[in-house]
């Protein structure tokens, strides 16, 4: 059974690496606009099994991980800054606060149509940071392609407090513990 992972990030990519199994990368082409009211774990879940159904190519069986992630703050969705100001101004607005991070999992199979799907929270709250840290930060790390505007497996981990979830791949993208578990119930041990 070939192993697909639907997805352009280079972070999902390089965590499912660790695994030691053979996989393609294929892109997933769909509207990630969330839905008016979509809570943040709707979207995640939404989006991960909208991932993996949009690459399968119908003439194969086939696994297919299919991730999103969304961060929020009192409900608010954060957005990747895209640029130093944009960085800057949300790591401000996040000083000090406790952000959540919603990662969805779906693993697909196409040939029996099963897909397993969970959504794994994780929280950071970061320390209470002054504007020249905030800024000393982002020209280091140019995290503009990070939700929150910091990326947690880089000098981003100055920024924080404290974390909290059950597994930390879940920040940077990829539940790698839920995904070892799920690809086990497809009968794919990733230690034989």
């Amino acid at each position: 059974m070939q192993l697909i992972l639907a997805s352009s990030s280079q972070y999902r990519r390089q965590l499912l690496e660790t695994l030691g199994l053979a996989f393609e990368v294929r892109v997933p082409d769909i509207d990630e606009s969330p839905s008016i009211d979509e809570a943040p774990r709707q979207l995640v879940a939404r989006l991960a099994q909208a991932k993996a159904r949009a690459v399968g190519n119908g003439s194969t069986v086939e696994l297919i991980i299919g991730s999103d992630q969304t961060a929020a703050v009192d409900g608010i969705f954060l957005t990747k800054p895209g640029n130093a100001q944009h960085a800057v101004e949300q790591l401000q607005q996040l000083s000090g606060r406790t952000v959540t991070f919603f990662t969805g999992l779906c693993l697909y199979n196409t040939g029996t149509g099963r897909a397993q799907l969970s959504v794994e929270p994780y929280t950071v709250t970061l320390r209470s940071l002054t504007d020249s840290q905030i800024e000393a930060y982002v020209q280091r790390d140019q995290p503009f392609d990070n939700a929150g505007a910091f990326r947690s497996e880089g000098l981003g981990i100055a920024l924080f407090e404290r974390l909290e979830g059950e597994d930390p791949n879940t920040l940077v993208g990829l539940p790698l513990i839920r995904l070892v578990e799920f690809l086990g119930n497809e009968g794919i041990d990733v230690l034989a």
